[in-house]
């Protein structure tokens, strides 16, 4: 038995060091693993029986090379890889990528062999999905931090962390300022739009927040137990989207409005995430569009660059108006560049 369990770890070895460069001489390999040119072929075949893609190199000192194999074999990770992976598997689950089922059955299968210590970690990791998004913007939140949340929303502790503002009004005043860490009740990890959030009940504001979790930098240890406060609306995706809509609670845009507008559906339907398209003819479309205000809802019509007709209720057309004037205005002044040229 013991005479195995060398083995098996010098198999984990070879397998490692082969994992970490491209080419390995044979004799280099032999005398990092202390074993002879013998024992390394037999090892070396080992690894092949198990699945493993492992090339003999020609050369004047002969090697070997690991390469991708016909079938998935036993995988080797690390720590780090493997609380990464079963990050990525947790996360890939709620994402809408449809491949949830498959990702919940790969994060089971992975945390059914993970040691202890490293099982407690991603237990503690819990997120909701508020928007779907098929691409991830920068910059990113690290596992490290995101495991920190996590584990502070199960533990249900106060979190104090260091947050990096989106921009500072008067940088020059506060640049030697010693700023206090933020105390928070954390409530929710949540992503949107591919970008990580943490919802929290802010101790010293006294209110509900969402901080972006790349800008939050945990401060340990964390603070005291808390009771859970109860989220406006028990509904976190409902509250996010609410907050991100210029809303406390609900997940409605406040302003809601349509026009046609002179462009084919074809043309207008992938550039509308949130709304929906009638088609009216071959070259008009009613479109109906949802924003945080009128005058932004113009704007959003207005983007499309197409007349518009037919446009309602009053409040957009009032808005369609202010904003006919401002173009108007900058259009007739004399400082705004016209036709590239100064």
């Amino acid at each position: 038995m013991a005479d195995m369990r060398k083995t098996s770890a010098r198999l984990l070895s070879l397998l490692s060091l082969l994992q970490a460069r491209r080419d390995w001489p044979g004799a280099l390999l032999a005398e990092r693993l202390d074993i002879s040119p013998r024992t390394l072929r037999r090892d070396v075949d080992r690894l092949r029986e198990l699945g493993y893609a492992v090339r003999a190199v020609k050369g004047p000192d002969g090697g070997y090379r690991l390469d991708a194999g016909t079938q998935l074999p036993p995988l080797l990770f690390d720590d780090e890889q493997a609380v990464a992976l079963a990050v990525a598997l947790r996360t890939a689950a709620v994402t809408g990528a449809g491949i949830e089922e498959g990702a919940a059955r790969a994060l089971t299968t992975l945390r059914q062999i993970m040691p202890a210590r490293l099982r407690h970690r991603i237990d503690d990791f819990h997120v909701t999905a508020v928007e779907r998004s098929a691409t991830v913007p920068d910059p990113r939140a690290g596992t490290g931090v995101l495991l920190a949340i996590g584990a502070a929303v199960r533990a249900r502790e106060v979190l104090r962390f260091d947050h990096t503002p989106a921009y500072t009004a008067h940088p020059a005043d506060t640049g030697d300022a010693v700023v206090a860490p933020r105390r928070v009740e954390p409530h929710h990890l949540v992503v949107r739009g591919g970008r990580w959030y943490l919802v929290a009940w802010d101790l010293d504001r006294e209110d509900w927040r969402v901080f972006r979790a790349d800008r939050i930098t945990p401060r340990t240890p964390t603070g005291p137990r808390f009771t859970p406060r109860r989220l406006p609306g028990d509904d976190v995706a409902a509250f996010v989207t609410g907050r991100f809509r210029g809303l406390e609670t609900s997940p409605e845009w406040p302003c809601r409005g349509e026009a046609v507008l002179l462009l084919p559906a074809s043309a207008v339907a992938p550039h509308v995430a949130e709304g929906t398209v009638e088609e009216l003819g071959p070259d008009r479309c009613r479109v109906a569009l949802g924003s945080w205000s009128w005058p932004a809802l113009a704007a959003a019509f207005s983007a499309f660059d197409a007349d518009v007709e037919a446009v309602g209720p009053p409040a957009l057309r009032a808005a369609f108006a202010r904003l006919a004037g401002r173009c108007a205005r900058a259009a007739d002044d004399p400082a705004v560049p016209r036709d590239g040229n100064p």
